[in-house]
């Protein structure tokens, strides 16, 4: 493994225009995640990423293209089966899903019949497709009354149990997501079982970020995470890369509570030198702001995003590349609260690399050639 490095930071769910299939996961042709956050803003405030070439992507309000742009640029048009993070992140890895994961409007009775049996919880509550702060909501007085587990899922691939640590302790929630992974890895083709921990707080159920759990499919092949390890090179992933992948390819890792948290670590991580790939997840505009439709918010979380740039920028070396993109859409503006079938844009920078236009990419493993190719394996 040379000496080179790269970071690479996935913006979660900032998709830049829909695909030509969008139709086909239940979309509308005029999604498009930050050109109509933008729009809805008033304008986007992005020095940093209007200086690296966003605006020379998209016609976004507040984000002007630039004649002589610092970084490279590109939109990947994201060829795998599915909206999710797991999907977009494996590919970003250069791994492909030919055939989509399962997704459920209410779970088989023969399922939560298992489910019910092997964890001993008495019962379940849900099994329906909803948001996450709003299923919390209406069922947390019969979660406190009866103590069983709040299920549910969405447009997505996910199993999803809600639990006030106050009343579950959060070692049985995590128990009980462990038994479900089990069980749906018996033919379910569910991608991700996720925890999703919450307390009241000021008479309002409020989820627990840093809590939350992602239990996921292993990959079905190697990624270029497992490249770069079988190279001899170190992994780290910030945020939820470790859950995505399993732990397969990732030599260290850090959970994150929120997007500053996960800044931070990259930051942190930019300045010690130790790495040869830092892998980030910022998570906020996706869990916090995109499925909640806030519009508002998904706008600050971008510009609290190119705030930390200034300061990552300037921290790098010549030889190090960092990669700004995403793995899906989900635009705040659309109807519904699940993710929206979108391409990417994906930004680069390096001190050593002069600017180019890449045009629009068939595949959101283009990602992976880049680094490859940086890294020479």
């Amino acid at each position: 493994m040379n000496k080179k490095r790269v970071i690479v930071v996935v913006v979660d769910s900032m998709g830049i225009g829909a695909l030509p299939d969008c139709a086909d996961y239940g979309d509308k042709p005029s999604c498009n995640t930050i050109v109509n956050t933008a729009h809805a803003n008033g304008g986007l405030k992005v020095p940093n990423l209007q200086k690296l070439g966003l605006g020379n992507l998209a016609e976004i309000e507040g984000v002007e293209p630039v004649e002589d742009p610092m970084g490279s640029y590109a939109i990947a048009k994201m060829k795998a089966k599915g909206k999710d993070t797991t999907t977009g992140h494996w590919e970003l890895m250069g791994l492909i899903l030919k055939e989509p994961f399962k997704t459920y409007i209410k779970f088989p009775d023969e399922l939560i019949d298992e489910f019910i049996q092997k964890t001993n919880c008495g019962g379940i509550l849900g099994n329906y497709p909803t948001s996450g702060t709003k299923i919390i909501e209406d069922l947390n007085d019969e979660h406190h009354k009866t103590k069983y587990p709040i299920i549910y899922t969405s447009a997505d691939s996910v199993f999803q149990i809600a639990a006030d640590i106050d009343v579950i302790p959060l070692e049985t929630l995590y128990e009980w997501c462990k038994i479900a992974r089990k069980i749906l890895d018996k033919g379910y083709g569910i991608s991700r079982v996720i925890a999703r921990p919450y307390q009241v707080i000021d008479g309002k159920p409020a989820r627990i970020g840093k809590y939350r759990h992602d239990y996921s499919v292993p990959p079905p092949s190697d990624t270029l995470l497992n490249e770069i390890e079988k190279n001899g090179g170190s992994v780290y992933g910030i945020g939820k890369i470790k859950d995505i992948f399993v732990g397969s390819g990732v030599t260290k890792a850090t959970p994150t509570g929120s997007n500053k948290e996960g800044l931070e670590l990259t930051l942190k991580a930019i300045k010690s030198g130790e790495d040869n790939f830092i892998f980030t997840n910022l998570v906020d505009t996706d869990m916090v702001y995109g499925h909640r439709r806030n519009y508002k918010g998904y706008a600050e979380a971008i510009e609290e995003i190119d705030s930390y740039l200034t300061e990552i920028i300037k921290s790098m070396k010549e030889d190090d590349l960092l990669i700004i993109t995403a793995d899906h859409g989900c635009d705040p503006t659309a109807e519904g609260t699940d993710h929206t079938r979108e391409q990417v844009p994906v930004i680069m920078y390096s001190k050593s690399q002069k600017p180019k236009e890449y045009g629009v990419k068939n595949t959101g493993s283009f990602v992976a050639d880049i680094i490859r190719k940086w890294l020479e394996i």
